[in-house]
């Protein structure tokens, strides 16, 4: 669980990681048999994947040439992820860096990105301090 003190010494804002206290227990550090049948906030979790985590952010660089169009059609906002291996509007969580914040698959990545999932931050500088990391997605149902 990454805590106040650590984004600091990173140089990152806590508001990038909501959930961060530091002092409470969260998904990510139950086991992965606990987290089957864990109840988010209307929601329950189907199953639980290990995946890299990036970020990205609406630029053409990143992106196609319509950075603020999903692939599902939608315009990017807070709370989109892009993945290859769910379909649109499935809901996730990642426990370990967003807390029970949930997120709604509606975008893709590139094809040779098969065990991946990126979320959507408003600025370049935000996605690229996010970096990469592998970790557990709950699925939610």
């Amino acid at each position: 669980m990454i805590t106040k003190s650590i984004l600091l010494i990173l140089g990152l804002s806590s508001s990038l990681f909501p959930g961060t206290s530091g002092n409470t227990t969260t998904p990510a550090m139950l086991s992965p048999q606990a987290l089957i049948g864990y109840e988010a906030p209307n929601y329950q979790v189907g199953q639980t994947l290990d995946l890299w985590v990036t970020a990205y952010s609406s630029t053409p660089e990143e992106t196609d040439d319509t950075p603020f169009t999903t692939a599902s059609g939608m315009k990017v906002r807070d709370g989109i992820v892009a993945t290859n291996l769910l379909p649109f509007g499935t809901k996730v969580q990642i426990p370990e860096f967003f807390g029970d914040k949930v997120f709604t698959v509606e975008d893709r990545m590139h094809q040779r990105k098969t065990n991946n999932i990126d979320v959507w931050m408003p600025s370049k500088d935000q996605a690229k301090r996010f970096g990469i990391t592998y970790t557990k997605i709950l699925v939610l149902d």
